[in-house]
């Protein structure tokens, strides 16, 4: 099964991921894509640039059950891409209610109404939080499933819950367990974009905890969502789960670096050592993460191996899209110290 001629349905559509599939599917030739989104975390700015009459916007939650079964219905929906979730790690730590209503009662939600409505394709955003800390690098689709936060457990029962709609009710489903994925229009608040917004727009050296050997993985958003495109058409996906990363370390320091680097600025790289869950005395607005893991490098073979999927764009360059769009989006960097 290819997207041509579908009516596609991306809850979060308005997100970061949720946007840039938004664009694939429509330059897919789908149908009709419908974003259905709450805008608590999305924006339409996202998705302003967009001027094609197959793109249709909804505002609801997946919390709202009717809602949400009576736009499957009415849309004639055949695939359905979930992102729609509590993104923020932080919000699953201070209020794990509120994360796990939305993670996991919202994805039952999209999988209810799939079933019911009789739709073809469900493809669900899991993540690497799943995982843990890593007992050995990379980590591939076998390693224990230990999550250190909140956050990690909704989405690792969302995405049992995704698997066992397959295995029980026939429902063609998949799901991606993402490394850090990054690009033009990701959300502030993570190590790369809080490194860039330093760097390149207050001239001033990013900020590393610890000793920045902490091994982190990017993968572009691109390429995060042609494995999408590629799930869809792939009889072997169906109720598997994939990782979908570089497959590659770099640690903060070296991340810090590079964006020195590549900014050609006479920076040097500021190490600060606040305590978990305290604020950086360099970056009021950066809080260290409780549980912080030492080291987070996915596995891609599967992915290689059953999608023939596998990361196209450099890390370098991707970061320099990213580099390029913030600067080019100011307005959507105004950010609260976080209290």
């Amino acid at each position: 099964m290819s997207v041509e001629g579908k009516n596609v349905l991306i809850t979060g559509g308005a997100g970061f991921i949720g946007s840039h599939l938004v664009e694939n599917y429509l330059a897919n030739k789908a149908e009709k894509v419908v974003v259905y989104d709450d805008f608590s975390t999305g924006t339409i700015k996202n998705l302003e640039h967009i001027k094609d009459k197959r793109l249709k916007i909804i505002e609801g939650s997946v919390l709202d059950r009717e809602r949400l079964n009576e736009i499957v219905r009415k849309e004639e929906i055949h695939v359905i891409d979930h992102l729609a979730a509590e993104l923020e790690v932080y919000t699953g730590i201070n209020d794990s209610i509120k994360d796990a209503k939305i993670n996991i009662f919202g994805t039952l939600n999209v999988l209810n109404a799939a079933f019911e409505n009789r739709v073809e394709k469900v493809l669900f955003a899991s993540s690497g939080a799943v995982y843990g800390e890593a007992r050995y690098l990379p980590v591939d689709e076998r390693h224990p499933l230990e999550p250190h936060w909140p956050y990690g457990v909704s989405k690792l029962s969302a995405e049992r819950y995704v698997l066992q709609y397959h295995k029980l009710f026939g429902l063609d489903t998949t799901a991606f367990r993402y490394s850090i994925v990054y690009g033009p229009r990701e959300w502030f608040g993570r190590v790369l974009t809080m490194f860039i917004k330093r760097v390149f727009l207050e001239d001033k050296p990013p900020v590393v905890f610890g000793d920045g050997n902490q091994l982190r993985d990017f993968v572009y958003v691109r390429d995060v969502v042609r494995a999408h495109l590629l799930a869809v058409g792939n009889s072997k996906a169906k109720g598997e789960v994939f990782n979908i990363s570089s497959g590659k370390g770099i640690s903060i320091k070296e991340l810090a670096d590079k964006l020195i680097e590549i900014s050609g600025k006479n920076l040097e790289v500021v190490f600060d050592n606040p305590a978990e869950g305290e604020a950086s005395r360099f970056q009021p607005e950066r809080v260290r993460l409780m549980g912080e893991l030492k080291r987070f490098v996915l596995s891609r073979e599967k992915a290689e191996h059953v999608l023939g999927w596998r990361p196209s764009v450099d890390f370098e360059d991707g970061v320099l899209k990213e580099v390029k769009w913030i600067i080019e989006n100011k307005d959507r960097w105004n950010v609260k110290p976080r209290v």
